[in-house]
């Protein structure tokens, strides 16, 4: 085996990981947190699904890969919930030292291919990043949702919270914003999410 198989063999088991990084939000039907591992590749097959939805023509197999790797990071940065107003304070400082010691595991060309893919995600100025943030978005919405607001419920979450967050939603996708709405609509009408 040569050093390059032996830096993306290691890469590849240190991502392992994500399944060990537990998120907020629970599986359908009442199930156990969702590990990272598990958002992710529920996103990435979203994504694929959905593309027709986003606001812009995109390169689906780049927004795929960009909801695949986006969490990678909590592996060191652990995950910060959403509505979690101390943890965001220190989110990005957190994440860029995980980026940095993650991604320098893999040969240079790779780590800088995931590197410069992870910072457009998080910049939000391509379409494939806004669609790819659309997921991210709305796939713990649906899984609450499926948990009748569960998650927020348990975290006293407001609507103007999850608006204020899901707003984004719309840069990438339009379509799917329109449903997030309806969503929140029958959830505060139901008072799983309070005004």
């Amino acid at each position: 085996m040569n050093e390059r198989m032996e830096k993306q063999l290691a890469f590849s088991l240190e991502i392992d990981k994500m399944k060990n990084v537990f998120r907020q939000t629970h599986l359908s039907n009442n199930g156990r947190n969702e590990n990272d591992a598990e958002h992710s590749w529920h996103m990435a097959v979203m994504a694929y699904l959905l593309r027709e939805y986003a606001n812009e023509e995109v390169d689906i197999a780049k927004v795929m890969l960009m909801c695949l790797i986006h969490d990678i990071v909590e592996i060191d940065a652990g995950d910060t919930y959403a509505y979690d107003t101390e943890g965001l304070q220190t989110q990005k400082t957190r994440e860029d030292a995980a980026k940095e010691r993650i991604f320098s595991l893999l040969p240079e060309d790779q780590k800088n291919e995931f590197t410069a893919l992870f910072d457009e995600f998080e910049a939000y100025e391509t379409a494939e990043s806004r669609f790819a943030h659309a997921m991210d978005n709305f796939q713990p919405l649906m899984l609450n949702n499926s948990n009748d607001g569960g998650d927020w419920r348990a975290h006293d979450v407001t609507a103007e919270q999850v608006y204020k967050r899901q707003g984004k939603t719309k840069l990438g996708s339009e379509k799917l914003f329109e449903v997030t709405d309806q969503i929140l609509q029958d959830n505060i009408r139901r008072g799983n999410l309070r005004k």
